[in-house]
């Protein structure tokens, strides 16, 4: 996972992407305004977010439960 951008390429290779079942994508959060509005209407609405939390001490548990598709939501770790 990525978290931000820079110019710099990313490199893998194919064999990277077949043999691991990964994939690449992108997408624009849009401008620093639209996140202030989404949040504000969050804020505003009431809406929550609706996740599982797992102590960091508990992450490979976190992880294998997301990875087996049986988690609701996101998994979060917490601290």
């Amino acid at each position: 996972m990525v978290v931000g951008a820079t110019f710099e390429p990313i490199e893998v290779t194919p064999v990277q992407l077949i043999m691991g079942v990964r994939s690449i994508q992108g997408w624009a959060a849009g401008t620093p305004a639209d996140s202030e509005d989404t949040l504000r209407f969050a804020e505003l609405t009431g809406v929550r977010p609706m996740i599982e939390t797992y102590p960091l001490e508990k992450a490979a548990e976190g992880y294998a439960r997301m990875m087996s598709g049986e988690a609701q939501f996101r998994v979060v770790l917490t601290m």
